[in-house]
């Protein structure tokens, strides 16, 4: 199994430094370790290095309201995510914060050099100002009525409910969510990156290959529209660097986040003795790898490129993009207990279990992976415990037992091992792939086969018949070797597991290529259990401990913020009916809507809901909920939508469609 030595940087994502991480934030980082360590299995030289991202107002704000400085609340929230991560078994090389000298070098060297070929233009521009706070407003510190579809209380750049983009200023009644205030517009001088000049190389380097389908599929809209200039400054107060040559503007925190990437290796560097520019050097023949969320695409594969090219720097050989978590079908609700933070946990579960689900559902796509709570106590225990660790535990104990704890010095049957081993570069390709969940198959497969071995030959019955003990023995050889091959396979998977295996097998079970050896003729360890069930009561204990305290939580919450009142008459113009939803599909230009085709008695009508955070459409078919049926049908670029359906929810929550009770029936009125 000689292939040739790669030279890999692997990073994940910088979790934002003001707040702990949770399990949507395992899932990418989890997916990233298994991919690094596989590369190491492999023999190749692998780096896993990334950092907090430590920027911003939010960081601002909040070390403001701790009475604490912004450095202090980095250094906490960076020794808290470490912890973390190390209980979570990452097998990264480096962590740091984009706060560093390291990252402040790299920034300026990034800027330096697109501003002296002409890539940075400024200009002056209108943006909302707090004067309550005496600070200009980022986007998503402004909140109003969406311009295209009147939904209240939406963001300054973009409309949750209709999915629309827009310019803050084109916002209705907007107020900040810093100081609840009416903002003022002001003008300012910026800086902006001329992202049209990197449009042909761009788009060279998207169709390249490095990217997955339907992320090229969503860059080639943007494309079409035109690539806009990049504004890469703030104006202060900002926490963040100061733009070199100005008093008062900031690097926006997008700008210095992925180069993370690059400081955070670059102290490794400097503590290995690694050469950084041999890495990073446009012509290297080094991989580079950025592992990301689907949300933050656009900043991965237009802005970070587009630095890298015009600064002299090497861009990412591939960008790789996965789903969202749902918790039991459902986005992570704190009501719920379902927005289950990593700690939490850590305190009640092993990190293994949550390393072999993530695994056996990821594949290489976009599309949300589902922690199913109750698939998540049955994959465990049947793949892990019941089918790879029982081929350990039925063996042990006759080895240990009857035969001092040596092994046979031939296999029984060695086309079955080579069975497994022939299975090596098929799972390996999987693995570089990151179609985890075929390589999960195919390894509980051979799992199968063996368990099936040790069934047809039954060495506890062996064991009791006279003369038969060298067949014994020879037979959970056998089985330990193929539990060996199973480790091994899925080292990268589960290793607190693999290394309770190793201390039992008396070797390292790290390196695939160590699998062309059988083990013959030597002894085992003392075997210990490697992994217990997962208990369901434990499941229920994590999920009470991550729900809020609702009563404290309710008596400390402020009023509803209520709408203009209105009289009975006007509200009995609202027509509500009963609707049955007979189709429901994606809208591919948009991040945040369901089409709904709802039978109203008799009658179809075609909606756009804001629901797919909350929904998978072929779970909503045949459903019953209720809709507004008289609301004036509104053109949108989608379509026509024809009514509105009712939901309720909010950010802790999730969203719920309403429903009437069974037995109501499509186009009764709701009254």
């Amino acid at each position: 199994m000689s292939k040739q030595k790669r030279r890999i940087l692997v990073t994940s994502a910088l979790p934002y430094a003001n707040g702990a991480i949770h399990l949507g934030h395992m899932l990418e980082y989890i997916q990233t370790d298994i991919w690094a360590r596989f590369q190491r299995a492999q023999g190749h030289e692998c780096y896993f290095a990334w950092a907090d991202d430590a920027h911003g107002t939010p960081i601002m704000l909040r070390a403001e309201a701790e009475g604490i400085s912004p450095e202090e609340l980095i250094a906490k929230m960076n020794a808290e995510h470490q912890q973390d991560f190390k209980d979570f078994g990452l097998s990264y090389d480096h962590y740091s914060d984009t706060n560093g000298e390291a990252n402040r070098q790299c920034v300026e060297t990034v800027y330096n050099r697109l501003n002296e070929d002409g890539y940075i233009e400024r200009r002056t521009i209108s943006q909302f100002y707090d004067e309550d706070k005496g600070m200009f407003l980022p986007d998503r510190f402004i909140k109003g009525t969406c311009p295209k579809c009147k939904t209240e209380d939406q963001y300054g750049d973009s409309c949750e409910s209709c999915g629309s983009t827009y310019s803050p200023t084109d916002l209705i009644g907007p107020r900040s969510a810093v100081s609840g205030t009416e903002p003022v517009m002001r003008d300012s001088e910026h800086y902006f990156v001329r992202l049209s000049e990197f449009e042909d190389r761009l788009h060279t380097w998207m169709t390249s290959g490095v990217l997955q389908s339907a992320v090229v599929n969503k860059m080639q809209e943007w494309f079409e529209d035109g690539l806009r200039d990049w504004d890469i400054s703030r104006d202060e107060p900002y926490f963040g660097f100061k733009i070199p040559g100005t008093g008062d503007k900031y690097f926006y925190v997008w700008v210095d986040a992925p180069i993370g990437y690059m400081s955070s290796f670059k102290e490794l560097c400097e503590q290995t003795g690694l050469d950084f520019d041999d890495w990073w050097k446009p012509d290297t023949e080094t991989e580079m790898y950025n592992f990301v969320g689907k949300d933050i695409v656009y900043f991965h594969t237009l802005f970070w490129p587009a630095m890298l090219m015009g600064s002299g720097f090497r861009s990412p050989t591939a960008v790789y993009a996965h789903g969202f978590l749902t918790v039991d079908g459902a986005k992570m609700s704190k009501s719920r207990g379902t927005f289950i933070q990593a700690r939490t946990y850590l305190e009640h579960l092993n990190p293994d279990y949550l390393r072999y689900y993530f695994c056996a559902r990821l594949g290489a796509g976009t599309a949300d992976i589902d922690l199913n709570l109750e698939d998540f106590v049955s994959r465990v225990n049947s793949d892990m415990v019941g089918k790879v660790v029982n081929i350990a535990s039925r063996c042990a104990g006759f080895i240990q037992r009857g035969f001092g704890a040596q092994l046979a010095a031939e296999l029984p049957d060695p086309q079955l091992y080579q069975s497994f081993i022939d299975q090596r570069e098929a799972i390996a390709d999987d693995f570089e792939q990151r179609n985890y969940q075929s390589a999960i198959r195919r390894i509980m497969s051979l799992a199968d086969d063996g368990n099936r071995y040790i069934d047809d030959h039954k060495p506890w019955q062996l064991n009791k018949q006279e003369g038969q003990q060298a067949n014994v023995q020879a037979i959970c050889t056998q089985g330990i070797n193929l539990f060996r091959v199973l480790i091994t396979f899925l080292s990268p998977v589960v290793p607190f597991t693999a290394n309770a295996a190793a201390e039992f097998l008396g070797l390292a079970v790290d390196q695939w290529s160590d699998l062309d050896q059988p083990m013959l003729d030597v002894s085992v360890n003392t075997f210990q259990p490697l992994m217990t069930r997962v208990d369901p009561v434990k499941i229920e204990a994590m999920i009470e401990a991550s729900k809020q305290d609702l009563e404290t939580t309710t008596a400390a919450a402020p009023q509803l913020d209520l709408a203009d009142e209105i009289n009975i008459d006007e509200f009995l113009k609202v027509d509500l009916r009963v609707a049955k939803i007979i189709n429901a599909e994606l809208v591919p230009e948009a991040d945040k809507l369901l089409r709904l085709t709802l039978d109203i008695g008799g009658a179809t009508r075609n909606v756009f809901a804001g629901i797919k955070s909350a929904y998978d459409p072929a779970d909503l078919i045949g459903r019953h909920t209720v809709m507004v049926a008289n609301l004036k049908p509104r053109k949108m670029r989608f379509g026509m939508s024809e009514g509105m359906v009712l939901a309720a929810g909010d950010d802790d929550s999730g969203l719920f469609i309403l429903s009437p009770d069974e037995g109501a029936k499509a186009g009764s009125r709701v009254t």
